[in-house]
């Protein structure tokens, strides 16, 4: 019996996902995003000295900083 019902919960093989589902990636999507846009502000904000100790320079800094958040 509790095959069964299990049987009903399953999504068949032909459906497409739900709306939900593309939100949910959508927003994850999203969220990443804002993170390494994120992260990019606060590189181009470190001095000259903070990116030598990452071993970064000043235009190595620039050209990962102003790159577009979609962008990897």
């Amino acid at each position: 019996m509790i095959h069964n019902a299990t049987l009903c919960l399953e999504r068949p093989a032909n459906r497409r996902p739900g709306l939900g589902i593309l939100l949910v990636g959508m927003l994850a999507w999203l969220r990443d995003r804002h993170a390494v846009y994120r992260q990019r502000r606060e590189l181009l904000a470190l001095d000259d000295r903070m990116l030598k100790d990452i071993g970064l320079s000043r235009a190595d800094a620039f050209r990962e900083g102003s790159k577009p958040f979609w962008r990897p």
